[in-house]
């Protein structure tokens, strides 16, 4: 697994109702700020219906799908910078995740209260990223104070290092997310991540309505508005009837109830599916014998690092890699007639591994 997507927002959205309803986990959910202090954890699966198709072309004792990790990250209220409702204990958490899942409240419910006693969701939205970029400036600043006398005795690292820092406190001062900076060379690029800058992880908002009827109104349209302009992902979803569906354990049941709601699938698939294209990760296959099994990789990680997401033994010792794709499978309907078909190839350490390889692997230890 080994990626994490942090829900965030302010307290009352809906944050734990959708993380219940996603991990099934039984995170408190209350109706008053604060409910969640200590962050949940919940491991979920990736519904990738490709494993289902390879499972009747390759029989295996078991079928595994990949996963993501979800963090219920306590409400943050302005003023968490400062330390303002267990403020700086909850940014701590959200550096550790590898995006953010931002939750935003989307409906009128006067049973439900609000911290600003009014529903609007870009505002809402500032509150979170303002005090995420207030953090990521004191960050750059501390940074800045370490660096700055080196640069000035002209070292070409140092002197680098700051450009890339200016860069990224001017688009903070324009009230621009550090993730809006783009940077040409490699080392740049590598140098600005290494800084883990809060507002530098990619968001997923999570527009949560009352009813799916709701599904496009003006503060959906206004979130989705933002976050076509920010390169963002938007889903919207009804949380508590995510919760409804998941309490259904019938698969036929679950299917059928969607249906009856007008929803081809439920939102959380969305969800799930959305954070793994946020985190521009592809999935790679190992099939036959015990089980079938989907694994989760980077974009570009190359043979031997996929080798090692399933032992590091098999990534220090990498030999080849044993490589054919999905669609030949379903082509072919079997492995001996794809590699009948001469579609099955040996690969080395260089090989950049593609969404929907069938991957057996040669090490030595």
């Amino acid at each position: 697994m080994g990626f994490s997507c942090g829900i965030v927002g302010l307290p009352n959205v809906g944050k734990s109702t959708i993380f219940n309803a996603l991990t099934k986990a039984g995170a408190e959910a209350s109706n008053y700020p604060f409910c969640t202090i200590e962050p949940n954890t919940g491991v979920v699966p990736v519904r990738d219906k490709r494993l289902a198709v390879i499972s009747q072309l390759v029989p295996a004792e078991k079928v595994v799908p990949t996963t993501l990790q979800f963090v219920d990250i306590a409400g943050l209220v302005k003023g968490a910078s400062k330390g303002e409702g267990l403020g700086n204990k909850f940014l701590g958490h959200i550096r550790e995740v590898d995006a953010i899942a931002h939750v935003v409240r989307c409906f009128e419910d006067p049973n439900i209260t609000h911290v600003s006693a009014t529903v609007n969701s870009l505002s809402d939205i500032e509150v979170i990223n303002t005090e995420l970029m207030i953090v990521d400036m004191e960050t750059l600043e501390k940074r800045k104070q370490k660096i700055e006398k080196l640069a000035k005795t002209g070292n070409k690292e140092a002197r680098e290092q700051m450009d890339v820092m200016a860069r990224l406190s001017e688009a903070l001062d324009g009230n621009r997310p550090a993730r809006s900076v783009r940077f040409d060379k490699e080392g740049d690029t590598a140098y600005a991540r290494s800084l883990n800058l809060l507002t530098a992880k990619p968001v997923l908002y999570v527009c949560n309505i009352a009813d799916p009827s709701e599904s496009d109104n003006i503060h959906v349209q206004q979130v989705k508005g933002l976050a076509e302009r920010e390169g963002s992902e938007v889903v919207t979803l009804v949380g508590k009837l995510e919760n409804e569906i998941q309490e259904i354990e019938d698969p036929e049941e679950q299917k059928a109830f969607l249906r009856e709601m007008g929803l081809e699938e439920t939102g959380l698939d969305r969800m799930v599916r959305a954070g793994y294209h946020l985190l521009d990760l592809v999935t790679f296959f190992t099939v036959g014998g015990k089980e079938n099994k989907a694994w989760t990789v980077k974009a570009n990680a190359k043979a031997p690092q996929a080798a090692g997401k399933i032992h590091s033994d098999f990534e220090k010792g990498f030999i080849r890699a044993e490589v054919y794709n999905y669609a030949d499978l379903v082509k072919y309907k079997s492995e001996h007639a794809v590699k009948e078909a001469g579609l099955l190839r040996v690969e080395g350490k260089e090989y950049v591994v593609k969404d929907g390889d069938i991957m057996h692997f040669r090490f030595n230890v």
